[in-house]
């Protein structure tokens, strides 16, 4: 089993979570954990939804699905993006308690900070749905939903393999890049990612010339293009003078997108690069063949499942959930239910992106 600090599987396992109006039973251990659930609301209820800043289009889009799907389901919603950092959020999450939420989903900028405000919400007896990235250090956090982001690293490493395989043979120099240490999936990400780079490093099929292996050395605060180029600048000038980069791996494709502006800046040939969120530019991208790989995590998917489980506690349900053992907070284990995501290249663009209007456009 992985842990959260390292790393997840994907357990195939369906639990019942027992809703009643006295409390939810921490599935697994027959114990109560968080706040009361919900046993069951009407149509009108208001329903709380915290997202991070407008960093990518997914958290964007994420914004109108959740407005339209929850509308549309009966509810009120309230959708609110904490553009101005953590304390914002905090404030947020505390003026939703405050106005009624009967649940809230949670989208954290730094899922360890927001104690606070969760027993506020397990106080008021409200339902928390942690949205994409895991609530930590807290035991009132009832869901968690998201892609398998595990996976997504895995997928990612065994990416940047692939693209350099198919341009020549080894060994081969590459980069390490992670998201945002404050972003609980960026250790994730890296770590599932390294599951498949670390074993072809230490036989010599690869290495990171810079000598930059760790998360805390790879990481890009705040998801900031600007930081990952400027990171990248550096990498350049420092260790690439006379030698070739054949790979680097990026952990989603806005940041994907500047090391590559770095790389043509420098005028050096481009390397394979991953990415994650099937942005539109970045899809573009790989389609001239410059980004060699995304990550398709349809957020319409993630979203569409959220309400699920909103309609669910409304209707005192128990919950799917598909894996009840990775999860752990550092507190509990959280019921999670998880969505596999589909690595991208050019090959399999129109295939992957048959059923989205927009990009299935760009990969004819």
């Amino acid at each position: 089993m992985r842990n959260f600090a390292k790393s997840f599987a994907t357990i195939a396992a369906i639990s019942a979570l027992a809703l009643t109006s006295c409390g939810r039973e921490d599935p697994g251990t027959g114990t109560e954990g968080g706040g009361e659930a919900a046993a069951g609301f009407e149509e009108g209820t208001a329903i709380g939804v915290a997202l991070p800043q407008k960093t990518s289009e997914n958290w964007v889009l994420a914004e109108t699905l959740f407005n339209d799907g929850l509308t549309e389901a009966g509810y009120e919603p309230s959708v609110q993006f904490a553009n101005g950092g953590v304390s914002e959020q905090q404030n947020q999450i505390s003026s939703m308690i405050t106005n009624g939420v009967e649940v809230l989903v949670v989208g954290a900028i730094d899922g360890a900070q927001l104690g606070t405000q969760l027993q506020q919400a397990a106080d008021a007896g409200i339902t928390v749905i942690a949205y994409d990235r895991l609530l930590t250090n807290t035991e009132n956090v009832d869901y968690y939903v998201a892609y398998d982001n595990f996976q997504v690293g895995e997928l990612q490493g065994q990416a940047l393999l692939d693209g350099m395989a198919a341009k020549g043979e080894g060994p081969y120099n590459i980069e390490l890049f992670a998201g945002s240490p404050d972003d609980a999936n960026a250790q994730v990400f890296f770590d599932g990612a390294m599951s498949i780079l670390q074993p072809k490093i230490d036989d010599g099929t690869l290495n990171v010339v810079s000598g930059q292996t760790e998360f805390n050395q790879a990481v890009t605060q705040g998801w900031e293009a600007g930081n990952a180029q400027t990171r990248m600048d550096t990498l350049l000038t420092g260790n690439y003078t006379s030698e070739d980069l054949h790979g680097v791996l990026s952990p989603n494709d806005t940041l994907a997108r500047a090391i590559l502006t770095s790389v043509k800046a420098s005028g050096k040939e481009l390397p394979v690069v991953t990415g994650q969120d099937s942005e539109v530019e970045s899809v573009k991208s790989i389609m001239a063949d410059e980004q060699y790989s995304t990550i398709n995590k349809d957020t319409r998917d993630l979203v569409a499942h959220a309400i699920t489980m909103v309609e669910g506690l409304a209707a005192g349900e128990e919950l799917e959930i598909n894996d009840n053992e990775s999860y752990d907070n550092g507190v509990k284990v959280v019921p999670a239910y998880l969505l596999e995501p589909q690595i991208v290249t050019k090959e399999n663009a129109a295939e992957a992106y048959a059923d989205d209007p927009t990009l299935a456009e760009l990969v004819k």
